[in-house]
């Protein structure tokens, strides 16, 4: 009866290495969400990327690999090919904000697709998003900002919770065991 409890705990610590080690091996690929915020408009996307493909450039920057962005009350869903430059663009690069924090940013240019006879583009560079007309020089802009928070990966922290719980439900076994022994 002693072996049940060893072999556990060998269990434990191997799914518990493993996890680490797929967060080791999954590391580069970083998840972030953004919100666009104007007096016209709001809506939310999400974008990753893989961080070891920045340029060696005085500015760098690294090629989405995939993005998704919705506005508010709207179905449409625009990807990274919507984007007017795509397959160079949409980039992600690192800046710096007015109060001195680093952080990653978009520069992504996308045409309405809502309504395809509009005129109507826009875009988000760092943290400034723009609404515009490419057919009236008269029209005024919209202008908003763009907020970004990194989305921790999931795959590591359930690979945590299960070596826990299995740990925890040894643990009760063996204490279990003990009571009939005694």
């Amino acid at each position: 009866m002693k072996l049940v409890p060893k072999l556990l705990v060998a269990a434990t610590l191997t799914l518990g290495f493993a996890t680490v080690d797929a967060k080791s091996a999954s590391a580069a690929i970083l998840n972030y969400a953004f919100t666009v915020d104007s007096p016209v408009t709001k809506g939310n996307g999400f974008f990753s990327f893989d961080d070891s493909t920045f340029s060696n450039d005085y500015n760098p920057e690294a090629n989405i690999k995939s993005l998704s962005f919705k506005f508010d009350g709207d179905s449409t869903v625009y990807t990274e090919q919507d984007d007017a430059n795509y397959p160079n663009f949409p980039v992600v690069f690192p800046t710096t904000s007015l109060t001195g924090e680093t952080y990653l940013a978009l520069d992504y240019h996308f045409n309405d697709k809502a309504n395809p006879s509009s005129s109507i583009s826009y875009e988000i560079i760092g943290e400034d998003f723009t609404a515009y007309s490419r057919t009236s020089l008269n029209a005024e802009p919209i202008s908003g900002r763009v907020s970004y928070r990194q989305v921790p990966e999931s795959t590591p922290l359930i690979g945590v919770l299960f070596a826990s719980s299995l740990g925890w439900m040894m643990k009760r076994k063996v204490v279990s065991m003990k009571k009939v022994k005694i």
